[in-house]
């Protein structure tokens, strides 16, 4: 039983840290189709972004502080996901209070970021399907060679949730481990304890 969950613990912690830094890609790729196909729109972008060839075409500038914020916070949650190797969670026969508080801590780090980000993701999709000129887009894109996207060309938005779902399977797998070796652990001390009274 033992191996076996050490196997696990290893697997749940490597797909812990793959899950950060999912997350920190997508925090750069997230704006990539916004950026080429509304960036050019906006005349005077750094001081009047009402002045645009594309009306609506301000969502990807209003977008730029939260994407900008959501890096910082996504190489927050790699470091956090670190902790559990320097604790040595990942190859540890016993855990101590170390192991419990860094499972802990990304679980809380990761489900914090979810509930963060997703929303703002969201409410920025319906931004640029509600608020953006799409003919004008299309007449822009046409005249100056850039990218068109229409308003049901939301990958970027929509797979937000394959990332942070991947991310929220990593937290139950790592709470699952921590039960799991609680378990495993008592089991141990039980059969050490048989053995000691015979």
């Amino acid at each position: 039983m033992y191996k076996k969950q050490m196997l696990f613990q290893k697997i749940a912690c490597m797909l812990a840290l793959i899950a950060a830094a999912l997350v920190f890609v997508y925090s750069l790729g997230m704006s990539t189709d916004l950026y080429d196909a509304l960036a050019r729109t906006i005349l005077y972008p750094d001081y009047n972004l009402e002045q645009t060839s594309v009306a609506g075409s301000r969502v990807y500038y209003d977008m730029f502080s939260f994407n900008r914020t959501f890096t910082r916070v996504s190489i927050g949650l790699i470091l956090v996901t670190l902790v559990l190797f320097i604790t040595n969670t990942n190859v540890r026969r016993k855990y101590y209070i170390g192991n419990y508080v860094s499972a802990g801590l990304f679980s809380v780090a990761a489900l914090g970021v979810t509930i963060w980000s997703v929303p703002q993701i969201m409410d920025y999709k319906s931004k640029f399907q509600n608020n953006v000129d799409f003919e004008a887009l299309k007449a822009f894109s046409k005249d100056w060679g850039t990218l068109y996207i229409g308003p049901n060309d939301t990958f970027w938005f929509d797979i937000s949730f394959a990332v942070f779902g991947f991310l929220i399977f990593t937290v139950v797998l790592l709470v699952l481990n921590v039960i799991l070796k609680i378990l495993v652990m008592k089991a141990e001390q039980n059969a050490i304890g048989k053995g000691r009274g015979v």
